[in-house]
C-alpha cells in the first residue's frame, strides 16, 4: 500500500511531492562531517541517550569520503527501488548530527555544491534549535534563494523532565528561539517527535504534537522510540525494562495525534527506521512494510482523518 492511497486519511509527504515536484522524490542520504554539542562538550559530552554512534544518520556514507562519491554511492543505494533511472528527482538528506553546526563557510559550500547537481530538487538539513542563530538564518536564506530548503528540528518532546531524562541539552524556549528566527526565511521547518519514551502517558505526547502544531511549522516527524545497541538507552532499559509500546498500542496512539494535527501540516513519518543490525526494541518496527499495512488499516477500519477533532 501506498501513502497515495491514503491521501484522504492524512496529508503524505508523498502527496506533498507530487504537488512540489511533480513526482516521487528519493533522499539521498549524505554526511556533512558535523558534530553535535551534544557531544563535543557544548551542550553535553554522551549525545542524546537514545543516539547511536552515527548520531541517527546510520544510513549516510562515511564523513571522509569525496562529496562525489558519497552522491554515487547514495544513488546506487536507491537503484534497487527504481523502475529504471531516467528523470529520477532526488532531495540531498542531511541527518547526521546537528548539519548547521560546523564552519558555515564549508558547509555553505557543501550544501551548494549538492544543490548544483541537476537532478537534486530539494536539500533536507537536520539539526538541533541550539544550533540555529543569525549567521545559521543568513545561510539558509541564501541556499533557499537556490533550490527548496528543509530544516528538520530535533525535538522529541516538550516535556523538560523528559528531556532531561534523554539529555536533550536544551530547554523548550531554545526550540521556540529558534522557530521565531527562522520565521521570514522560507525555509520549511519538520520537527521531529519521539513516542513511547519512559515516563510520558499518551496524554503527555499528544500534548507535544499540540503545541509543535501550533507553531510555524510545514511537517511533523513521528517515530516510536527505538532502543538501539551501544547506546547508553540500552543500558537503561537492560537494568529497568521499561514498558515497550506494541503496534496496536501505536496504532491507536497515532490515530489520536493524526487526529489534532491540522490538515496543512505534512506527516513526513509515521513510523521511524532502526538499523536491524542494532534495533533491540521495538522489533515489530524492524518490518516497516507490515508496520504501514497495519497503521494504514487502522485509520481505514477506524476512520481516522487528519485534524478531524480540530474545531
Amino acid at each position: 500500500m501506498s501513502d497515495l492511497q491514503f491521501e484522504k486519511h492524512y496529508y503524505s509527504l508523498n502527496e506533498y511531492m507530487y504537488k512540489q515536484f511533480g513526482g516521487k522524490v528519493y533522499k539521498l542520504a549524505l554526511n556533512s562531517s558535523c558534530t553535535c554539542p551534544n557531544r563535543d562538550g557544548k551542550a553535553g559530552t554522551g549525545g542524546c541517550i537514545f543516539c547511536s554512534n552515527g548520531g541517527s544518520g546510520d544510513f549516510a556514507p562515511p564523513a571522509n569520503w569525496d562529496f562525489d562519491k558519497q552522491i554515487n554511492w547514495a544513488k546506487e543505494n536507491l537503484s534497487s527501488k527504481l523502475k529504471n533511472n531516467k528523470d529520477v528527482k532526488y532531495m540531498a538528506y542531511f541527518q547526521s548530527f546537528s548539519n548547521t553546526y560546523g564552519d558555515l563557510d564549508f558547509l555553505e559550500k557543501l550544501y551548494k555544491k549538492a544543490l548544483s547537481y541537476d537532478d537534486i530538487v530539494a536539500i533536507s538539513i537536520a539539526t538541533r534549535p541550539d544550533c540555529i542563530d543569525k549567521k545559521v538564518v543568513e545561510m539558509l536564506k541564501r541556499l533557499n534563494e537556490i533550490k527548496p530548503v528543509w530544516l528538520e528540528m530535533g525535538l522529541q518532546t516538550i516535556h523538560e523532565k523528559s528531556a532531561e531524562f534523554i539529555r536533550r541539552g536544551y530547554s523548550l524556549d531554545v526550540y521556540d528561539n529558534a522557530l521565531g528566527m527562522l520565521a521570514d526565511t522560507n525555509v520549511e521547518i519538520i520537527t521531529h517527535l519521539i513516542l513511547g519514551l519512559p515516563g510520558e502517558d499518551k496524554e503527555m505526547m499528544l500534548q507535544s504534537v499540540k503545541y509543535v502544531c501550533k507553531q510555524a511549522i510545514s511537517g511533523i516527524k513521528l517515530h516510536m522510540l527505538h532502543v538501539l545497541k551501544d547506546t547508553d538507552l540500552a543500558k537503561y532499559y537492560h537494568e529497568n525494562r521499561f514498558k515497550i509500546i506494541s503496534l496496536e498500542e501505536y496504532c491507536s496512539l497515532l490515530g489520536d495525534a493524526l487526529s489534532i494535527i491540522p490538515k496543512d501540516i505534512v506527516i513526513h513519518r509515521l513510523t521511524g527506521d532502526g538499523p536491524k543490525k542494532l534495533l533491540i526494541e521495538p522489533l515489530w518496527s524492524a518490518d516497516k512494510k507490515n508496520v504501514l499495512n497495519t497503521i494504514h488499516k487502522y485509520f481505514k477500519d477506524n476512520n481516522i482523518y487528519q485534524g478531524s477533532l480540530i474545531n
